[in-house]
């Protein structure tokens, strides 16, 4: 089990650095690079928008919306432009070269959980003083 475990989740890694690659291509429809974008982004924040140490909601969301984005960017994705993404994405990970790395994405994360907190401070401070 664990082997399969770590199969799913190489080939999760190689998609979403497929992804990478078919967000940056000419021929992938726009929608489809909205999507991968977002996927893309998502999967290479160091922050993520439900932190890990939150308990099941934490691993919820790489366990469910990472795998569900990835499905439907490729769906829209044409198979020429994805295989030829693929074999881009394989020689990458063959040369182990890092993952890339979308801070954008994280200031977003950062900036959506101050304004939480900053609600959360404005509704409970009734109650508090």
């Amino acid at each position: 089990m664990l082997e399969t475990l770590k199969a799913w989740a190489s080939r999760l890694k190689a998609d979403v650095l497929a992804l990478w690659f078919c967000y940056r291509h000419p021929g992938t429809p726009l929608i489809a690079k909205a999507i991968a974008a977002a996927v893309v982004a998502y999967a290479f924040s160091p922050i993520d928008l439900i932190p890990d140490f939150i308990p099941v909601l934490g691993y919820l969301d790489d366990a469910l919306l990472l795998p569900i984005g990835i499905w439907l960017a490729i769906r829209l994705i044409p198979a020429p432009v994805l295989a030829e993404c693929r074999i881009q994405a394989r020689s990458w990970l063959e040369n182990r070269k890092p993952n890339p790395r979308n801070r954008i994405f994280a200031v977003i994360i950062v900036v959506l959980w101050l304004a939480l907190l900053w609600l959360a401070w404005r509704w409970a401070q009734p109650w508090i003083e």
